[in-house]
């Protein structure tokens, strides 16, 4: 299964069509978060991607809630997309977990949409083995360097050890787009706007 992976397109519409022409090389989009730019700009962005013929995932990123990326798809008439935030869903046979939001908590005051370590574990506890785990922030130690320091959640990163996802994808640190790495035998890829298409088995590994 091709999957169109993508994140942190903050408010850029050009961005946004390019990933829809993308799409049409794929079978199901995912997005990691930040459609949206501190909680303004949300719903232009999401009327051009719910262009796409295909089905989509996306967790909300630190720049959106998953309440109000739920309400845009709504107001864009894209019922072939699911926002998963603590939940799943299953496409063709492949399994797929989001969580969404910065995690740990950003230093960016009151509009970003922030969860603790704990609250994490607590979203990701039900999490199947060897899904495509959806996750704005990426692992701690994982596609997650800014400024020299690393970022990402241990939430996350437990998880990703306990499961054993087929795939990781991710965005929110932005100095680490399209960089990949991996824990075992799964792949994390931090997607950026420019998006990347990247194949996946569904069935037994």
């Amino acid at each position: 299964m091709k999957l169109l992976l993508f994140s942190d397109v903050h408010r850029d519409l050009d961005a946004a069509r390019e990933l829809v022409a993308r799409s049409a090389g794929a079978d199901v989009a995912v997005c990691a978060g930040d459609l949206a730019g501190m909680r303004e700009g949300l719903q232009p962005v999401v009327d051009i991607l719910s262009e796409m013929r295909i089905p989509a995932v996306l967790v909300a990123g630190n720049g959106e809630s998953a309440d109000e990326l739920s309400a845009a798809l709504e107001s864009a008439g894209w019922p072939s997309a699911r926002v998963l935030h603590g939940s799943g869903a299953a496409i063709d046979g492949l399994s797929f977990w989001g969580i969404g939001g910065g995690i740990p908590v950003t230093p960016f005051g009151d509009w970003s949409w922030d969860f603790t370590e704990d609250e994490a574990r607590q979203l990701l506890a039900d999490c199947p083995d060897e899904a495509v785990l959806v996750s704005h922030s990426p692992p701690f130690g994982h596609v997650d360097v800014s400024r020299g320091e690393h970022l990402g959640s241990r939430a996350v990163l437990e998880a990703v050890e306990r499961t054993r996802p087929r795939l990781v994808v991710c965005g929110h640190i932005h100095s680490a787009w399209r960089d990949e790495s991996a824990v075992g035998p799964t792949r994390i890829v931090n997607a950026g706007p420019e998006g990347m298409v990247v194949e996946v088995q569904s069935g037994l590994r």
